[in-house]
């Protein structure tokens, strides 16, 4: 039999690679290899570009999972990248062609993301947004611990305001099978864009948990690892050595 496909993590937009660690300790102990991509946050192409190089870094096939803006990248660096069998988008974007990610969280109604968000003037002209302290646990974490969540608001990593303008240059997601889990309650992309996102992918799987929040990878650690192990299940199954 095939060796299991190496799981990568991408996270996204006010998180960091430790938001993956309920889910990368289930699927560890199930014998997945995993990596926790760092992702700049810094554009689409440069942060694709990056992925697309830890990619061509493994060796075997590839289960790639992004969270939130983590997905633009995703849907770019997959495309790229010949090892990676299946996308899972975890409350995550998926771009069409010509999208940003600025583009989906408003085509519905629902995302009270924006006065939340703290400008911060970067050296080269550029914005670096960060959620407010304060507002980042009811915004973004609402389904977590408020201890957690205040963790979680002092090591978030903002993101250029760039980058979520910034269009999308491939939807790899037209071409590999995706899976989608999301919660209901997400405050920063709306429920109803997720369900359009996964509709228009022709998401295998689609689950949306009921009163969730944004970090359904958080707060719903077991629910994020089974989906991914079925992404993992239907590539070996797909796999002309099995």
């Amino acid at each position: 039999m095939n060796a299991k496909p190496t799981i990568v993590f991408v996270h996204g937009a006010f998180a960091e690679s430790s938001s993956w660690e309920g889910v990368i300790s289930q699927l560890s102990g199930e014998g997945y290899p995993a990596a926790a991509a760092a992702n700049p946050l810094r554009s689409v192409k440069v942060d694709a570009e990056n992925l697309t190089s830890l990619l061509q870094s493994i060796d075997g096939p590839v289960i790639l999972v992004g969270h939130s803006y983590g997905g633009m990248v995703i849907s770019n660096a997959a495309y790229a990248s010949d090892n990676v069998k299946a996308l899972v988008y975890v409350a995550a974007f998926a771009p069409e062609i010509g999208e940003s990610a600025a583009d989906l969280s408003g085509r519905y109604p629902g995302s009270t993301l924006g006065p939340t968000l703290l400008p911060v003037k970067l050296a080269d002209g550029g914005t670096d947004l960060y959620i407010q302290t304060d507002k980042f646990w009811q915004q973004f974490a609402a389904d977590v611990p408020e201890a957690q969540a205040k963790i979680m608001a002092a090591t978030q990593r903002p993101i250029t305001q760039a980058a979520l303008t910034e269009a999308s240059s491939a939807a790899a997601w037209k071409t590999l099978p995706s899976w989608f889990i999301f919660g209901e309650a997400d405050k920063n992309i709306p429920a109803a864009a997720q369900h359009f996102m996964a509709e228009r992918a022709g998401s295998k799987n689609t689950i949306a948990i009921d009163g969730a929040s944004h970090v359904v990878m958080i707060s719903h650690p077991s629910r994020v690892a089974q989906l991914i192990e079925e992404a993992a299940m239907t590539v070996l199954e797909l796999s002309p050595a099995n």
